[in-house]
């Protein structure tokens, strides 16, 4: 361990760790904890798996060599984004939620333990019935946004089970959230926003499921139920990269970016502009373009939250002590300095986008991987060290973290280059209708650097997994 990662980190990451550890022993929660991020894991293989046959796919010229069908692309895009953007996310959000019961909990008892385990069960029943019917020779891809599905009952009803497991670690976190120890106060507040989050989501999945819930299920009929939850689903998946900015920085900087008071501050913006959600069902009808436009405006209301405590970091980065370099050689603040970088890219990219060429896939690719590096960091850094599994972040693992890092940013530059140049969403090979160098280049960028994201994925994915399936391990974290 390098000088100054111990005597810079060393204080908040014993208390984190520390309080995490005994936390999730004392209530007999470690092996939940670790289910949690097995499935995130196994979710984060099988989309990696996809992502780079999807974009082998898109290559031009590559369907004369290899068969592409149209069919398969669809399908293929539906498991990479679910697993990908929802059931990853969602485990992640298992992981933090379960974390935060265990700290929260009065002494060594969870109120309503008994949820737990069904929770769990539910979690991977779900997540299996959305993959087999991928598998299977029937339903079709609808290619809505946020949450994209596949037209067969196996598929709704893996979600609806997979929905069910949140929403009881969610009852279970709300009855012992009046316990716990004063560093678990982050933890507990984090949990809490996302919940809320969660919870209206669903509700803005209901309100606008009960009005034609009587209609054919076709694509336009996923693109209503599922627009305005999903969107409420991306304010969930930025309070959670700025829950992991939080921690990342308590563990590598040694000190919290901002006070208690403010994390709340930032915390309530990412939660009230979701309140007003299942209002609008009330004011529009489920499919027009007025209650579409303002999901979509409410979107910018994601900017001040992210603005803060970018701001914070970077007040922190600047004014530390003199003398006192920034930990570059942690891992840690490495995922949260490249999480930063690439929110940043994928947030420009963003101004220019319009739903219908490419540039649209690089914003959220880019904003994507800025989530996944966090994410990143806080398994290597927090999760498997808490849960007993600790990995030695050596270079190769550093190795991986860049390879990631860089590869979606090349990639995702490659698709705003080609979308300025008219190449089309969701579509693959001659589909594309590919005339101009500009988009042809662009879509072998996103080829290119998509393979060597996936590289930094698979190596991420199999350092994880074989910590989570190794006997525990009394060995010490490493940054």
């Amino acid at each position: 361990m390098e000088s100054h990662a111990s005597s810079s980190a060393s204080a908040p990451s014993v208390d984190f760790l520390s309080a995490f550890r005994d936390s999730v022993r004392q209530t007999q929660m470690t092996a939940e904890v670790r289910a949690w991020a097995a499935l995130g894991i196994g979710a984060l293989a099988l989309a990696g798996v996809f992502a780079l046959l999807l974009a082998i796919s898109r290559i031009p010229g590559i369907e004369d060599t290899l068969p592409w069908p149209i069919g398969f692309f669809e399908k293929g895009l539906v498991i990479h984004v679910v697993f990908s953007f929802v059931v990853w996310f969602m485990a992640v959000f298992g992981v933090l939620t379960s974390t935060a019961t265990a700290m929260a909990a009065p002494g060594d008892k969870v109120r309503l333990a008994v949820l737990g385990r069904p929770a769990i069960i539910f979690a991977y029943a779900g997540t299996l019935l959305m993959a087999v019917s991928g598998l299977l020779d029937r339903g079709e891809a609808s290619l809505n946004n946020y949450v994209p599905v596949i037209i067969d009952p196996l598929y709704y009803a893996g979600l609806l089970v997979f929905a069910a497991a949140m929403v009881l670690v969610i009852i279970r976190f709300a009855a012992n959230v009046s316990g716990g120890k004063p560093v678990a106060g982050p933890f507990v507040d984090i949990a809490m926003a996302c919940s809320i989050i969660f919870i209206i989501a669903l509700i803005c999945f209901l309100l606008a499921y009960l009005p034609r819930m009587t209609d054919v299920v076709d694509a336009r009929f996923n693109e209503d139920v599922f627009w305005g939850g999903g969107h409420a689903l991306q304010y969930l998946n930025v309070t959670l990269m700025l829950g992991g900015w939080f921690v990342l920085c308590c563990i590598t900087m040694g000190k919290p970016p901002i006070p208690r008071g403010l994390l709340r501050f930032v915390l309530r913006l990412c939660v009230l502009p979701t309140l007003v959600m299942p209002l609008l069902y009330g004011l529009y009808d489920t499919n027009s373009g007025e209650l579409r436009q303002i999901f979509t405006d409410l979107q910018y209301l994601l900017a001040p939250p992210v603005v803060v405590m970018s701001v914070a970091l970077a007040i922190m980065f600047r004014r530390r002590p003199v003398g006192d370099r920034l930990p570059w050689e942690d891992l840690g603040f490495q995922c949260l300095f490249l999480s930063l970088l690439t929110f940043a890219i994928g947030g420009y990219l963003g101004l220019f986008v319009d739903g219908a060429d490419t540039r649209t896939p690089a914003h959220y690719h880019a904003v994507i991987a800025a989530v996944n590096l966090v994410f990143m960091g806080l398994f290597l850094r927090f999760v498997l060290p808490g849960v007993g599994r600790p990995v030695v972040l050596g270079r190769a693992v550093k190795v991986l973290v860049w390879l990631y890092a860089m590869g979606q940013m090349i990639a995702s530059v490659g698709l705003f280059l080609a979308g300025g140049y008219g190449a089309p969403r969701k579509t693959a090979g001659e589909a594309q209708g590919l005339e101009e160098v500009g988009a042809i280049i662009g879509l072998y960028m996103n080829g290119i650097g998509a393979a060597i994201a996936v590289i930094g994925g698979i190596m991420f994915i199999w350092i994880c997994a074989r910590a989570l399936l190794r006997r525990q391990s009394g060995s010490m974290n490493r940054p």
